[in-house]
């Protein structure tokens, strides 16, 4: 970048230079507002990356040790098992369940000679996706301001561009005079907006589409598990 006495001047600088010279309320006052956005954004992907991370690795650890017993009550029944991902507590919430309706059969929450109606059994399932649907809740919590950030950014951008270019070339109304040199700090404040907009915007999407994407892979194991738990339960306690 060159400024207007023809010397180079890095990106960084020309954006300083751009802030300094623009409005408060067109320039300024958007540009913080931005940067606001920008600090609570990474914030919340960090946050959630780090988050979602943890949690899908101990439920695919839970995964690994519930496919390897014979008896999908054994881990419940034996306070194995931590409530600390998303599959765990859909896990907890459909043995409790089950638990339930077997003592209103009086079986006492064995397995041995158990046995359970289908709807027993949908009772439980209904149980589970119930959690799932709260699981689903949770997990999103916070996504909702980065789509705020991948929308609202470019949007806040813009109006600053627009506002500011129409300062300066009422600017020029009044003053009468095209001179490049007068109008050019002032058309570069209205770009400047655009700027910080799109760099607002553009890691918030790539960290919103991944995160969306974590979330979305971790639904379909909940979901997936619930189907499986289901068909050990109907296996175990539903005979003809």
């Amino acid at each position: 970048m060159v400024d207007g006495l023809g010397m180079w001047m890095p990106p960084m600088g020309g954006l300083w230079f751009s802030f300094q010279e623009s409005n408060l309320f067109s320039g300024k006052l958007i540009v913080i507002t931005l940067m606001g956005m920008s600090i609570f954004a990474w914030t919340t992907m960090i946050y959630k990356w780090v988050d979602l991370r943890s949690m899908q690795s101990r439920g695919r650890a839970f995964l690994l040790r519930y496919r390897r017993e014979r008896d999908p009550l054994h881990l419940f029944l034996s306070r194995q098992v931590a409530k600390d991902s998303p599959v765990t507590r859909v896990y907890d919430e459909a043995c409790s369940a089950l638990s339930l309706e077997m003592e209103s059969r009086g079986s006492g929450g064995g397995t041995d000679d158990a046995r359970l109606t289908t709807l027993q059994i949908g009772a439980v399932r209904n149980a589970a996706d119930r959690k799932v649907a709260e699981e689903c809740v949770r997990l999103e919590e916070r996504m909702g301001f980065l789509a705020i950030a991948v929308s609202a950014s470019p949007m806040m951008g813009l109006l600053g561009t627009v506002w500011g270019v129409m300062e300066s070339f009422s600017a020029m109304a009044v003053q009468g005079s095209a001179n490049l040199s007068a109008v050019a700090p002032g058309i570069a404040s209205a770009l400047m907006t655009t700027v910080v907009g799109l760099i607002v915007a553009i890691p918030s999407a790539i960290g919103y589409n991944v995160l969306t994407t974590k979330i979305k892979t971790m639904i379909v194991e909940m979901d997936n598990f619930a189907d499986e738990f289901s068909s050990e339960l109907q296996r175990l306690f539903i005979r003809e």
